[in-house]
């Protein structure tokens, strides 16, 4: 058998040795194309607002815009955010700071729970306190009922910040002549800028986003004030503008955050291995410590756990009718399986492009599904609504436009958990696949899927998290006659009947506690990285 040696040796089909990144499953040209058309896909609500208000003339937009009604929300929305976002910084960083930088007793406990407010949807906060306070409403409730839910969005991610802060800048600051205090506001502060802007950002979004919670207390917002104009006229001008000056105010929140950020460096540079910090005795202020923290999630967590147990047992056992809750039960599980899964596929493309193929093109893309994320639920709502209905009639009010809303709100929640997944599985590994005769898809399944599955499957539980608590977009996509945990609750109470809305609140809680404890520990092993 011989051989012809004269012959050209014959090109490699493989991209070992050479440098360059493995070939995507499908070629970058078309994850390229995938992404460009989930990124337009998830900018139909914004084209939605600028399409709306341009139909709707500039002389009715500015006689609907510039009117008391608006001017009433706008002071009611500016003062709960001026009120609950600085309140929430502050117990945040107070309650982290006590945890992580204190001899705090039980401190691995506090950790858990201060974290747990977040397990307990706002609606469901807003029913128990109406339960303990029935005369409950207005702008000092909503403040009252914000601030408890929303705390732990600072508090989780300033934990994580200064679990992992080096204690070298405190001992320099001591060392110079300043005291705890001082160093704690010139010092450790200004570390915990990225969280705190973040944690605020998170905060404002979901006072702008939020229906239940304040539609419950009687207290109108933007978002009150569009889904009651929606039920009213369908659709109609008046609600539109509203959407639109709602829209305003996310960009805005967003833009705010993106300045206040800044361009400093926070990362440790340097040789050596980073000192663990020391915990500074609390001596007197032990018991005010433990009662302060007492306090804040008893009211945050024990009294919403406190009045769904009460009302259960007020309720017996004809509250647990299963004709009722089953199909509410799995209707949630439903739509969050489908919603994650598809949250997981639409991602996938994205977070791709954003690991293997940085870039201002891949950072562009990303950039679009945070701008419609950060719209209020109501808002995706309306603009699948409309389009649906003027594109597309068949296709109104069924359960793939539910998850197709429920992809475009939460995309974010995916993508930021396989990207972080998709850089911890090296490209090397896909190249030797690739080298070894594996297929490109093959490669890509057995090598870069498999080390991504864990990642993916946190972004999944996140996405299913919020979809399981999700009202507004569900309230007005939903096919006739699905029930969920979140609208049959919201159902049940709005008819004043609280005993038959427990079963629904508890479940939520149930299913939301895991997820809230897999999130308060992925933002420390993100924070250590």
């Amino acid at each position: 058998m011989t051989s012809d040696l004269s012959a050209p040796p014959r090109r490699s089909t493989t991209t070992a040795g050479r440098g360059n990144s493995p070939r995507p499953p499908f070629g970058v040209s078309a994850v390229s194309v995938l992404a460009v058309l989930i990124a337009l896909f998830s900018l139909v609500p914004l084209g939605y607002v600028a399409y709306m208000t341009v139909a709707t003339g500039w002389d009715t937009a500015v006689g609907l815009i510039l009117r008391p009604r608006v001017g009433e929300l706008l002071m009611n929305t500016l003062l709960l955010m001026a009120a609950t976002i600085p309140l929430c910084l502050l117990l945040g960083v107070a309650g982290a700071w006590l945890v992580e930088r204190t001899n705090l007793r039980g401190r691995r406990i506090w950790a858990v729970l201060l974290a747990a407010p977040l397990a307990v949807p706002a609606f469901v906060n807003s029913y128990a306190w109406v339960s303990a306070i029935p005369s409950l409403g207005g702008l000092g409730s909503g403040i009252l009922i914000s601030t408890l839910s929303y705390f732990p969005l600072v508090y989780i991610p300033a934990a994580a910040t200064l679990s992992r802060l080096d204690p070298a800048i405190e001992q320099s600051a001591a060392a110079l002549g300043l005291g705890a205090w001082r160093a704690f506001f010139r010092v450790v502060l200004p570390q915990l800028r990225i969280a705190l802007t973040g944690g605020a950002l998170l905060v404002g979004l979901h006072l702008l986003a939020e229906y239940g919670a304040f539609a419950m207390i009687r207290f109108d917002t933007f978002t009150t004030a569009i889904m009651t104009q929606y039920r009213s006229t369908f659709n109609g001008a008046a609600g539109n503008m509203l959407a639109s000056v709602l829209v305003f105010f996310c960009l805005l929140l967003l833009l705010a955050e993106v300045r206040s950020r800044g361009t400093a460096r926070y990362a440790r540079i340097g040789s050596g291995v980073q000192a663990r910090a020391l915990r500074l005795p609390l001596h007197a202020y032990q018991v005010p410590g433990q009662v302060f923290l007492l306090a804040l999630t008893a009211l945050a967590f024990g009294l919403p756990l406190y009045y769904v147990l009460k009302w259960i047992v007020a309720g017996g056992a004809d509250v647990w009718t299963a004709a009722e809750f089953l199909p509410a039960l799995f209707a949630t599980f439903g739509y969050g399986l489908a919603g994650a899964a598809a949250t997981i596929v639409v991602a996938f493309p994205m977070a791709y492009l954003a690991v293997r193929k940085p870039g201002w093109f891949s950072k562009s893309l990303e950039l679009s599904n945070y701008v419609t994320s950060s719209m209020p639920g109501i808002v995706v709502a309306l603009a699948f609504v409309t389009v649906s209905i003027r594109l597309v009639p068949g296709i109104y009010q069924t359960a793939g436009v539910l998850v197709a809303a429920y992809v475009l709100l939460f995309l974010p929640r995916a993508l930021v958990n396989l990207r972080a997944g998709l850089a911890q599985a090296p490209k090397e590994l896909d190249e030797a696949a690739q080298a070894l005769g594996k297929p490109p898809l093959l490669a890509f399944i057995r090598v870069t899927l498999r080390l991504t599955a864990p990642a993916a499957a946190g972004g999944a539980a996140l996405v299913f998290l919020a979809i399981a608590n999700e009202l507004t977009a569900t309230l007005l996509l939903s096919p006739n006659g699905t029930k969920t945990l979140a609208t049959e609750f919201w159902s049940k109470s709005s008819e004043i009947d609280y005993a038959g809305a427990a079963p629904y609140a508890l479940l939520m809680i149930l299913l939301s506690a895991p997820m809230t404890y897999l999130l308060f520990q992925q933002s420390k092993k993100v924070a250590g990285q």
